[in-house]
């Protein structure tokens, strides 16, 4: 079936508004940047797959999300990224965890689609970026440095970084956003993708393997795909991804496959949000953190899921 207007979704991250409202206010601008830039790739004709890319890639680039360049650094002051790809028409799968010194940790994911070993962890991930010829990348900003050379002058009392960068000088917090990047992408041909990044949860203990480059967080089938953000161990605790897409492939329309898992999610006191495309073109969210720093394109219109004052788990447009 031919897709007549192709669809966007991307996030940024989830968590706590407490004391960011007026920054989640104004990381519109980079959303609503970067779901123009894919949806007119989609719309060209480009493939879900190349589309979610590109999309990554560009979130990537931003120094304001925990992915890429402006990725938080771990305990020992280094930065390891994971990123995920599935292109659901292949059900292909590909993964890259805790690779150092990239750029676009999503174009390595990009490269092993059409190999038989498409996860690598961090020696197989340096060894990759060899083979791919990529040139040796500081993702570190100045504001990370500094976020984590204040946490450490506290004795790395928070648990984890603040996902979105901040300009001002205030210390990561228990109650910051925290998570990743994701795109997903409906395309002309109804064929669809997702493509998940991140920097990890900041601070954690080295070798700690985020959901991002697992099918907990980042899944797709031809029926639906689902890019996730928040706590990891939460996210693959519930295999969040992977169980939502799995009902609407069973037959479950995805508002309800959403409400569902996330009155599960609730009920066991998990802390993530997640953004999901139908192959009916049904564009869906859900969160149980406080803001989803999420934006979409509906074919005819730009809209967001920063309702700031708003208590909804889940939404569909």
């Amino acid at each position: 079936m031919t897709q007549a207007l192709p669809k966007v979704i991307i996030h940024g991250g989830a968590g706590s508004s407490h004391g960011h409202r007026e920054r989640l206010v104004a990381l519109r601008e980079d959303l609503y940047s970067i779901v123009k830039q894919v949806y007119g790739k989609a719309e060209a004709g480009a493939s879900a797959r190349d589309c979610v890319v590109l999309g990554c890639q560009l979130m990537e680039d931003s120094p304001h999300f925990n992915a890429g360049y402006g990725s938080v650094l771990q305990s020992d002051g280094q930065v390891r990224m994971s990123a995920g790809l599935m292109d659901g028409e292949a059900q292909r799968f590909s993964g890259i965890i805790n690779v150092s010194r990239v750029r676009h940790p999503i174009d390595l994911a990009a490269y092993l689609q059409p190999f038989p070993d498409r996860v690598l962890s961090d020696l197989g991930a340096v060894e990759l970026a060899r083979e791919m010829a990529i040139a040796p990348f500081d993702p570190i900003t100045d504001l990370r440095l500094k976020e984590w050379m204040q946490e450490r002058a506290n004795n790395f009392q928070s648990p984890m970084a603040g996902v979105v960068a901040e300009a001002v000088e205030v210390p990561a917090t228990s109650e910051s956003r925290r998570g990743t990047i994701g795109v997903v992408v409906l395309d002309m041909e109804g064929r669809l993708a997702v493509g998940t990044s991140t920097g990890g949860k900041g601070l954690e203990r080295l070798g700690r393997v985020s959901d991002s480059a697992t099918p907990a967080g980042n899944y797709a089938t031809g029926a639906a795909a689902v890019s996730c953000t928040g706590i990891g161990e939460d996210i693959l605790d519930e295999c969040l991804a992977a169980r939502i897409v799995v009902r609407v492939t069973d037959g479950m329309d995805i508002a309800a496959a959403f409400k569902k898992s996330f009155a599960e999610a609730t009920a066991n006191g998990r802390d993530f949000g997640a953004i999901a495309l139908s192959h009916q073109g049904d564009i869906a969210w859900g969160k149980t953190s406080e803001v989803l720093i999420a934006a979409y394109h509906t074919g005819e219109a730009i809209g967001d899921t920063l309702e700031l004052n708003s208590g909804t788990l889940t939404g569909v447009v």
